[in-house]
């Protein structure tokens, strides 16, 4: 199985790249569902996030406020730290059992969309790592307007994360989505090669395919085994 790494920044394009990957018959794991399933009502991270940040951040239904939560943690750099540990053992939980649905599936190559995939240390389970590109002024730019939020608060939460210069001198495929969206079609044609090209034998071998075939081997291997002792 071939898990591809999918991130980028706030407001770069990375959901609408991912759009594009399903949009092409391949599954991709969004870890942002994951991380809002996961704040639900009466679920283990919503306990804990309540208390930790208090009743204040709860709607009238009870249900967390994303927005008034997202204003705490992205102006101060020790409460979205909290944060992330809180939620990150659920989060990891829940990646995990969708790609195992996915790998039980049959699905050979799968995209892992997250934001956070190098702060999370989940690069080192994905080969290759695709990162989608904007420069600063279109990123803040472009958050300002998706959001009609602030300059100040804009800024706030492009500095909370990983710079995308960063991201893109880890990656294997940058795409540069600075352009339009017919632009990063075009684009997606190349990166869509090499995402689906042949799987090589280490991927294979991980896939349920491969596992199947290395079972049916080690069971022909042992009647081979036992009929060759019987003729001794």
């Amino acid at each position: 199985m071939r898990i591809v790494g999918l991130t980028g920044g706030i407001a770069s394009g990375k959901s609408t790249a991912s759009s594009v990957f399903k949009y092409n018959h391949i599954p991709v794991v969004d870890a942002d569902v994951i991380a809002r399933d996961v704040l639900k009502k009466g679920t283990g991270g919503y306990k804990k996030v309540v208390v930790a940040f208090g009743s204040d951040i709860l709607q009238d239904d009870g249900q967390v406020d994303r927005l008034k939560l997202g204003r705490i943690v992205f102006s101060d750099a020790s409460k979205r730290q909290l944060l992330n540990r809180l939620l990150a053992p659920y989060i990891s939980s829940g990646i995990f059992l969708e790609i195992l649905k996915l790998w039980i599936k049959g699905h050979k190559v799968i995209i892992l969309d997250i934001p956070l995939l190098f702060e999370a240390k989940m690069d080192k389970w994905t080969k290759p790592i695709v990162v989608v590109w904007v420069d600063p002024e279109t990123q803040l730019q472009r958050l300002i307007e998706r959001d009609n939020s602030t300059e100040e608060d804009a800024r706030n939460r492009i500095n909370a994360q990983m710079s995308l210069d960063l991201k893109r001198n880890q990656a294997d495929i940058i795409i540069d989505n600075t352009g339009s969206l017919q632009d990063l079609q075009e684009r997606f044609r190349e990166v869509l090669l090499h995402v689906k090209r042949p799987l090589t034998w280490t991927e294979f071998w991980l896939s349920r395919e491969g596992a199947l075939s290395a079972l049916l081997g080690v069971i022909i291997g042992v009647l081979a085994g036992k009929k060759f002792f019987s003729i001794l």
